[in-house]
């Protein structure tokens, strides 16, 4: 300790000659001096390095959290909109929910029973406490609304199968149900008890006739097959029409048959020309429905005026 003391109580001479003058200078300080000064030093670019490091720190965090918080910004806009996104296609699974319901009644299909729609695909309203942001609890709740969604679209999509399936088989039935007018004119007779007039008693009438000019064309009422088409008694020149479903059609009077037994027909078809064949007082076409061979009354399966 002593030697280090002594060490730094020397001095250092520093013989300085400038090369303009020429003239020399002698510096002279103790050792300690000259150590305490380097120490300084070391100390100032230290804390100058120490602080310029923090500052660029500073600033890169800075920067980093301004375009963090853009992010967010962005991010928070791209999810309220997903939110609403989210609401109208709840509004419109609610809409779609009550079409199949309005099908299913129109078609007299059988209903789904509000339990059952609603079976399984409930789920808590609520975030679980743990969550304490508003955000983090918005964001629960939306992904057990998506979950509930999917679900309720799947249970719906087998039952619009099921509606797509029943009314295929509907569809059929409706397209061999007779339902337009056979021909252009004026109804001339109904369907009842009238007045032959050929004899002049009350007989029971079939069908309804139809009165227009020779020729007038006459169409099929529903799809179906030609089950006879010639001449029947006083029908004069007939077509009939199997068209299933119990269903059979008949036209009468006819000038022209224009189908053959046996021909597949679609409604709307011309199959004839009016006429005044067999027992007829003039051109009309006498038609008839039958079903389960019982005489409908024409008038009521009238429902699209086709001329």
């Amino acid at each position: 300790m002593k030697n280090l003391r002594k060490k730094l109580g020397q001095k250092i001479n520093l013989v300085l000659i400038p090369q303009s003058t020429g003239v020399s200078r002698n510096i002279s300080f103790r050792i300690s001096t000259a150590v305490a000064v380097l120490a300084l030093a070391v100390v100032l670019i230290g804390s100058n390095a120490f602080f310029g490091v923090s500052f660029l720190e500073s600033k890169a965090d800075s920067t980093e959290l301004l375009r963090i918080k853009a992010e967010n910004a962005e991010l928070s806009k791209k999810y309220e909109k997903l939110r609403w996104d989210l609401s109208d296609i709840g509004r419109k699974y609610e809409d779609l929910v009550d079409k199949e319901i309005s099908m299913r009644k129109m078609f007299d299909l059988p209903e789904i029973d509000p339990q059952q729609r609603m079976l399984g695909i409930g789920g808590p309203s609520d975030a679980p406490p743990a969550m304490e942001t508003e955000m983090s609890r918005l964001a629960y709740r939306d992904e057990v609304e998506v979950d509930r969604l999917n679900r309720l679209a799947r249970f719906e999509l087998d039952k619009m199968e099921e509606v797509v399936d029943a009314l295929s088989g509907k569809k059929r039935k409706l397209d061999h149900t007779p339902s337009i007018r056979p021909t252009r004119g004026w109804i001339s007779r109904g369907i009842g008890n009238k007045r032959n007039p050929f004899t002049g008693t009350v007989q029971f009438h079939a069908g309804v006739d139809i009165a227009n000019h020779r020729g007038t064309p006459v169409v099929a009422t529903a799809d179906g097959t030609v089950s006879k088409a010639g001449r029947n008694g006083g029908m004069g020149r007939m077509i009939a029409i199997n068209h299933g479903f119990g269903y059979v059609t008949r036209y009468g009077h006819l000038d022209k048959l224009l189908v053959k037994r046996g021909a597949k027909v679609k409604r709307g078809d011309v199959i004839g020309l009016m006429g005044s064949t067999g027992k007829s007082t003039g051109p009309h076409l006498h038609y008839e429905i039958i079903k389960n061979r019982k005489a409908q009354n024409p008038l009521k399966y009238i429902i699209k005026s086709n001329y």
